[in-house]
Parts: C-alpha cells; structure tokens; sequence
C-alpha cells in the first residue's frame, strides 16, 4: 500500500500523462516510485533528466546495478532490492553476484572497490577517506567514474526514500 499518492493513468493530468508515455515507451511500464514522483511533475521530470545524463557517462551498467542494490539493501528498501534484482538479472548479474553486492561487495575485485566506496558515501552523508578515494583511484577509476559513482549513490538514495513510500 502506497503511503503517498500514486498517480494513475485515470488520475494524471496532461503534464503528468506526457511523463508517463515517455516513461512508458522506455520501460514498458511506469514504476510506483515514478507514479508517486508525478505528483510533482517538475520533480519527476528533474529526476528523469539526471537519470539519463547519470546513464550516459563512462560507468558501466553492472557497476551501477551492483551500487544500486547494495544501497537498497543498506537503507532497506524492498521495493527497490526487487526492482534492481530484476534490472541486475537482466543486466548479466548472477544471483551469487546480487547476494554479495546487497552484501555491500562484489566477486569482481574492481566492483568490490566501487560497492565499498558508494556505501561509505552513503553511510557517512558523502564524508569518505582520503584512502578511500586512492582505493577506488588504484583500482582504475577515473575521476569521471568516481564523480558518477558519487551522483548514482544521490539518485539510489533518493529512489530508496521514494521506494519505502511505494510499499
């Protein structure tokens, strides 16, 4: 049961239709926690534009995934634990690979860096190590990788919120 009002298609308003369209014609459906976010279309449509610019940079997909779930995992949020299970599977994640990512690491060595790095930046409000930030540097990370893993852990965190509202 939503906590918040989820727009439906019998209740959007032009605006919030035009949203949901384009959502639909990307995924297919339009999620709960996007439903809720129409009740705000200025804020949905910000969150879809960061979305996309955060989608088009140099981290790949299963990185992502794998930050994704172990966020969900950490602020415990099913919703989105179901959601990006889904997302992972389809992305090439095995289950073992979902189990140790919602675990807070990865059985990819570099992924592990990235999953470590983006749930201290989420436990400690964005305040990590020095050392931490020349562990994801070692690892291979690029700035432009390590600024994404930073704006991915802001859009998990805030779907997270969002997502607890959806159940």
């Amino acid at each position: 049961m939503s906590r918040i009002n989820l727009v439906t298609t019998e209740t959007a308003n032009p605006e919030q239709q035009e949203l949901f369209d384009a959502i639909q014609g990307q995924l297919g459906m339009v999620p709960n926690f996007l439903r809720i976010f129409a009740n705000s279309p200025a804020a949905l449509t910000a969150f879809l534009g960061l979305h996309s610019i955060a989608d088009a940079g140099e981290l790949d997909l299963m990185t992502k995934e794998r930050i994704a779930l172990a966020l969900a995992e950490q602020n415990a949020c099913e919703y989105c634990v179901s959601a990006h299970t889904a997302i992972g599977r389809k992305a090439g994640l095995t289950g073992a690979e979902m189990d140790a990512n919602r675990a807070g690491t990865s059985q990819d060595a570099k992924a592990a860096i990235a999953v470590k790095f983006a749930k201290s930046l989420a436990e400690h409000n964005g305040e990590v190590t020095t050392s931490e930030l020349l562990e994801m540097r070692n690892a291979g990370y690029s700035e432009a990788e390590i600024v994404e893993v930073i704006t991915h852990v802001g859009m998990n965190v805030l779907t997270n919120i969002l997502g607890k509202q959806a159940c």
